[in-house]
């Protein structure tokens, strides 16, 4: 066994994966290349979208009335 090309080969399998784990990286998961955050100080996170103020409070308004009626299960029980 030639172990300098058994060196070489897996050298060059570690490249090949080391691409294809950089190419995989750039593709988010809807297929498209990520966008840049270079520019607006946030480190490269990717930004999230958030709820607004009335969507919060729908859902904290919601999630009151389930915690309520599941005390209320409870203490009947």
């Amino acid at each position: 066994m030639d172990i300098e090309r058994i060196v070489a080969e897996l050298e060059q399998e570690r490249d090949r994966i080391n691409q294809a784990i950089a190419s995989l990286k750039g593709i988010n998961s809807y297929g498209s290349t990520r966008k840049s955050t270079a520019g607006n100080g946030r480190s490269g996170r990717q930004l999230r979208g958030g709820m607004s103020a009335g969507a919060r409070k729908r859902l904290s308004e919601t999630m009151k009335k389930r915690w309520a009626e599941k005390r209320k299960k409870a203490k009947s029980s």
